[in-house]
């Protein structure tokens, strides 16, 4: 059963860092696609950034682009997902998610089968 366990949210101030983990056992047997999800309420889910774990390139949402840096760690089957200069608008529930999908392709629309339980972020001005 595939599992995906995210860790590492909390409260800041704006301007601040957090780094979200995505613990998935043996990810890239299943996918080779992992990317990270925000929900705030009352607003739709929105993709943040994506990583394609065969060959590492990565993919971002223009509202976090050199902000946000996602990152894989084959021996510790994490994903990372780390985040700088955080402002009040990042403030949501962040979901990790696995996929097949060939170099991310339409990672945007969020068709993943595999998604962990959330971790919130929030962040205060």
């Amino acid at each position: 059963q595939v599992q995906l366990m995210e860790s590492g949210g909390g409260s800041v101030q704006a301007g601040g860092s957090l780094r979200l983990s995505c613990a998935a056992r043996e990810f890239t047997s299943y996918s080779n696609c992992v990317a990270w999800f925000r929900q705030a309420p009352g607003k739709e889910r929105e993709g943040v950034a994506a990583i394609s774990t065969w060959d590492s390139t990565t993919y971002y949402d223009d509202s976090v682009k050199g902000r946000f840096t996602i990152s894989q760690d084959d021996v510790k089957d994490t994903v990372y997902l780390q985040m700088d200069n955080l402002k009040p608008e990042d403030t949501a529930m962040y979901y990790c998610t696995a996929a097949q999908l060939n170099r991310c392709h339409a990672w945007t629309k969020g068709n993943f089968p595999y998604w962990g339980q959330g971790t919130q972020v929030t962040v205060s001005s």
